[in-house]
């Protein structure tokens, strides 16, 4: 149990000036979302308020070359990077492995008190669209194989050759199967054969030989990794389809390839609405409830630019914390490693219902010493890529998003452990690297993330789902969309609506939420 506390002097005046406006007066806020002009006001404002905390894409430098040249602005098989490498000054420091000791979880799971389990399924599948390092055989800590974009890779595949052989070739569908009564993506494997050429599965090898015929051939090499991946790439393909069969019940002229692209646009927009006006939401601490705003005056901000995934952005992602030990699924309990590369436990228990038990367990809080033993590779991992892209340190990562620069450990967490570990590995908070550094500091109040984690989310996810070309004014309109496709996006707000068009009925509704239903703002 903590005992000490933490010194906030260096959280600086306007920062706790504006998390106390943001955080308190509920019935200022109240009245500003009840009424249109002042909610759209608040709305852009505090969006661009949000992003403006670093500057603007693009970022001078890349991981391609320690200076700016063309090739290294333009060249986006390299991360972008916030800050430029630090190339000395951090030697000396410990292994990866005895690093990443920082993380392990003890005994029991450290719960967070907002978030279930399917915000950690949620996260984890969103970010790896879009956050994907480079999957060579040896890889390059600098580069990446991603789109840079919300594109819904996830069910449509990185190329177009992965698209096609993922589509059905009639009607805009994408292949599926019926089993127990509902649709699920086909089997990558047909009598040990690998039948889509294209879809590659991560860390096969790790496969259990007795479940390689279950993997489902679906979008991305992480498509089967882990039973949250399966559940939300099940529930998208089946909205794809959905949405196809009733654009061709609209529209009996179109053909095969604009009932296709027209549903895939429409899913695009719709998952960017779950990101903001769910899944952002419920991240931040804010009373404001931020949502997809078509009429605003986005376009002519300084951040609108061209995405660029940067280092820093893949790595702040990596919330492994966030997975209790134990995991409930159909009914019973088990470890990490008895979901991983099982998409047969959804046919088994069905859609709504794995969403409901991910709905109803508390997910694990982000931080240190409380990432299970199973993915601790995965935090040295982490480490070793922050280290061979020669990241800055972290109290530089806070100056550059306006936070004051902190000068001893009890300015980061009230957590004695955390507060010795930091000490015993780094000696001094200027030694502090920025990946354990995100992770050392205490979650804010109402919220799910620590205050620069928080805050660099809020300027990656709004900038990187904002500038998505099909929210631009010449092509959000029901003409790109179908009237159809605009009601659906306009009616849309969360993971529940698309879940309930997609499952079969029942004599209540799954509970599918991302907040514990205990939670309580504090």
């Amino acid at each position: 149990m903590r005992t000490a506390t933490r010194k906030t002097a260096k959280d600086g005046l306007a920062n706790r000036a504006e998390f106390l406006f943001t955080t308190r007066f509920e019935p200022f806020w109240n009245l500003v979302q009840a009424n249109g002009l002042l909610r759209r006001m608040a709305n852009g404002r505090l969006v661009d308020r949000a992003i403006a905390k670093v500057p603007p894409r693009p970022d001078p430098l890349s991981t391609r070359a320690p200076y700016t040249s063309w090739a290294s602005l333009t060249d986006r098989r390299y991360d972008g990077r916030h800050l430029g490498p630090v190339l000395d000054g951090l030697d000396n420091l410990p292994s990866p492995e005895r690093t990443a000791e920082l993380f392990r979880r003890s005994a029991e799971t450290v719960l967070c008190p907002k978030s279930t389990v399917l915000f950690a399924y949620f996260a984890q599948w969103f970010t790896d669209g879009f956050l994907r390092s480079d999957r060579a055989q040896e890889p390059d800590p600098r580069k990446n194989e991603s789109t840079h974009e919300i594109d819904l890779c996830q069910i449509y595949g990185l190329t177009e050759q992965a698209t096609e052989e993922l589509r059905a070739g009639e009607l805009g569908l994408l292949k599926s199967q019926t089993l127990n009564g509902e649709e699920f993506p086909p089997y990558l494997y047909a009598d040990g054969t690998k039948r889509f050429p294209s879809i590659t599965v991560a860390r096969e090898e790790q496969v259990p030989a007795e479940r390689r015929g279950d993997l489902f051939a679906i979008g991305t090499d992480t498509a089967n990794v882990q039973i949250g991946h399966v559940l939300l790439n099940v529930l998208f393909l089946r909205e794809h389809n959905r949405l196809a069969r009733e654009l061709g019940r609209e529209h009996p002229t179109w053909d095969d390839e604009r009932l296709f692209q027209t549903a895939r646009n429409i899913l695009i927009v719709v998952l960017i609405k779950i990101v903001i006006e769910e899944y952002i939401n419920h991240i931040t601490p804010y009373l404001f409830r931020f949502f997809l705003d078509g009429t605003s005056g986005h376009q002519r901000a300084r951040w609108m630019r061209t995405n660029r995934m940067a280092s820093e952005f893949n790595l702040l992602y990596r919330w492994h914390s966030l997975i209790p030990s134990s995991l409930t699924v159909g009914g019973r309990q088990r470890t990490i490693e008895q979901t991983a590369f099982n998409p047969a436990l959804v046919v088994e228990h069905g859609l709504g219902r794995l969403f409901e038990e991910a709905a109803s367990q508390p997910a694990g809080r982000v931080g240190l010493f409380n990432t299970d033993p199973y993915l601790l590779a995965a935090e040295a991992s982490s480490i070793r890529k922050g280290r061979a892209v020669a990241l800055a340190p972290y109290n530089d990562y806070r100056e550059h998003c306006r936070f004051p620069r902190v000068t001893d450990f009890d300015q980061i967490s009230s957590d004695p452990r955390v507060r010795d570990g930091l000490r015993s590995c780094y000696q001094r908070v200027e030694r502090i690297e920025f990946y354990v550094g995100l992770f050392a500091e205490d979650p804010r109040p109402s919220s799910v993330l620590p205050s620069l984690i928080g805050r660099m989310v809020g300027v990656d996810a709004f900038s990187q789902a904002l500038t998505n070309p099909l929210l631009a004014p010449r092509v959000f309109h029901p003409r790109t969309f179908s009237p159809l496709g605009w009601n659906t996006i306009r009616t849309t707000r969360n993971l529940s609506d698309l879940l309930h068009r997609n499952v079969p009925a029942r004599d209540r509704p799954y509970l599918v939420t991302m907040t514990r239903t205990d939670w309580r703002r504090r």
